[in-house]
């Protein structure tokens, strides 16, 4: 099989390049998991309790039978 001239070189100089691209890739991947654990993974949930769901409701309810007493009585 015959040799394109210089054909070494660019193979040599492309695998150097895509070690460069993979020791760059685990430094952003380094740094994604560096700044995921800063963050805690995610944003903190807020639990509410049944009691204040239930406040909740009722003062919901509340407003939307103020609204609706409005209408009637346009």
């Amino acid at each position: 099989m015959t040799k394109v001239k210089g054909l070494d070189s660019v193979v040599t100089q492309l695998r150097r390049q895509r070690t460069s691209l993979v020791d760059e890739l685990k430094h952003v991947d380094t740094a994604l998991s560096i700044l995921g654990k800063l963050n805690g993974g995610s944003r903190p949930t807020r639990t509410l309790s049944a009691a204040a769901r239930r406040k909740i409701a009722a003062a919901q309810r509340a407003r939307w039978a103020k609204v609706r007493a409005g209408k009637k009585a346009a």
